[in-house]
């Protein structure tokens, strides 16, 4: 018992020295972001070289979310309580009823569980999947009860787990529960307790994207004239294209692809710079930043609309 708490305390530690990491480098984003509000040309070189380092910053934002949950997933994924798998034989009787094991059993587990989304805003959701795909048990409870599957081998992140044996991020799904039914999850296999090199599940967790949506909404420059003035708008997209954040508070529960663009392309293929591409029929001058990390590259596009004279100093593509 001992030893389990101490984990407990271990686990708490890294937690609270991530997330205080987390927040010194937002306060230094901020202060860079209020610097850049008197802009008078969005073409201008200067302006270009003030949209590549705010696109920047936020990549590196966008990656540090990432990293921390990932990091949490990994540290946890290796406690005793949860590599233990003793309770599996309850399935049988609870998959198809239950959508996983009973509230009450394996309550180790599940208590690191809820510890997680406790002290870490990102993730709303954890999970254990068995090794053939199953639901374990997903916590809050009252979510796993609202499950449409009992399986989940067929999803990105589950498959990228178990094929990498690393820590996998995958793309934007449409959940299988009832609560936000757009997301994302970060997995990590987990390993066997008496062989560390079985895998036995995998340990999973969901990205609120609304937190990432409230960031990118308060962030200083969406209330200076960058953004007000110039009509600016910052999305985080998947590899796919698809819409994970939005600084757009009236678009940003709207689901959207930007898979077509330009800008988005050159992210995916590595490339950071700016374009002019065309948005929704508009012309827009877009920089674009990639994100790559646990095996998946995310996109940062930063897309201003410039005057009409300024347009011909871009090269324009095509959406």
């Amino acid at each position: 018992m001992l030893k389990d708490k101490t984990s407990i305390i271990i686990t708490v530690f890294f937690l609270t020295v991530i997330i205080l990491g987390l927040q010194a480098i937002i306060v230094q984003h901020k202060g860079v972001l209020a610097a850049t509000s008197d802009l008078s040309n969005i073409t201008s070189p200067k302006n270009t070289q003030n949209n590549i380092l705010l696109t920047n910053i936020l990549a590196k934002n966008l990656e540090n979310h990432l990293q921390k949950a990932g990091a949490i997933l990994e540290i946890t994924s290796k406690l005793p309580q949860v590599r233990n798998e003793s309770y599996a034989h309850l399935l049988n009787q609870t998959l198809d009823t239950l959508h996983g094991i009973p509230q009450y059993a394996d309550k180790e587990k599940r208590q690191v569980a809820k510890n997680i989304i406790d002290s870490n805003s990102d993730l709303y959701k954890i999970y254990f999947i068995m090794q053939n795909g199953n639901m374990y048990f997903l916590e809050p409870y009252s979510t796993q009860q609202t499950l449409t599957k009992n399986n989940y081998s067929f999803r990105d992140y589950f498959q990228g787990a178990i094929k990498t044996n690393d820590t996998y991020l995958g793309n934007v799904i449409i959940a299988t529960a009832a609560s936000h039914p757009r997301e994302a999850v970060v997995a990590t296999p987990v390993y066997s307790p008496r062989d560390n090199s079985t895998i036995v599940g995998v340990w999973a967790g969901s990205i609120d994207f609304g937190i990432l949506d409230k960031e990118l909404q308060s962030l200083n420059i969406i209330s200076s004239s960058v953004v007000g003035n110039n009509n600016t708008r910052i999305v985080y997209l998947d590899s796919n294209g698809q819409k994970i954040a939005d600084s757009d508070t009236n678009k940003s529960k709207t689901p959207e692809s930007f898979a077509t663009l330009a800008s988005f392309k050159n992210a995916i293929s590595g490339q950071s710079g700016s374009i002019i591409d065309m948005v929704d029929n508009t012309k827009m001058l877009v920089t674009y930043k990639p994100v790559k990390i646990f095996h998946n590259t995310w996109v940062v596009l930063l897309m201003q609309q410039p005057p009409q004279q300024s347009i011909n100093t871009f090269p324009i593509h095509q959406k």
